[in-house]
């Protein structure tokens, strides 16, 4: 299989290097950029909440990697669990909120990545630096 000219394409990465929580709200650090996929990871904890995000262009897909969390598509909402995950269409807002007293964390995968922030529907900026990191 081709990598499309990625050098990082067989370079991995430990997720739970990434895995680091603050008091002072959400922490969410890229895991992977390309021209053509993001992800980012979300660590929550007590009542913390990360969003409510938006992308105009990009699919998304938020997947529950430990803990339980409230998940709200749209006006649609669902409690989730340890591996679960929710498809998240273009144009609809996403809003993560840790469900339990347990720590949640949450893989988020967009493509195409997020605009550089010449569009203002969103950013990269939006979406890293809603909550800390």
């Amino acid at each position: 299989m081709r990598s499309r000219g990625y050098p990082e394409a067989v370079k991995t990465r430990d997720i739970r290097d990434l895995v680091r929580f603050t008091d002072d709200g959400a922490r969410t650090e890229v895991l992977y950029e390309t021209a053509q996929l993001w992800s980012q990871i979300v660590c929550l904890q007590g009542a913390q909440s990360h969003g409510p995000v938006v992308d105009e262009r990009a699919d998304g897909i938020a997947a529950v990697l430990s803990g339980e969390i409230a998940a709200q598509v749209g006006s649609r909402r669902s409690r989730m669990h340890q591996w679960e995950a929710v498809i998240v269409p273009a144009g609809e807002p996403l809003t993560v909120r840790n469900a339990s007293p347990e720590p949640a964390v949450v893989l988020l995968v967009l493509a195409p990545p997020p605009d550089d922030g010449s569009d203002p529907a969103v950013s990269r900026r939006d979406i890293v630096s809603d909550g800390a990191r």
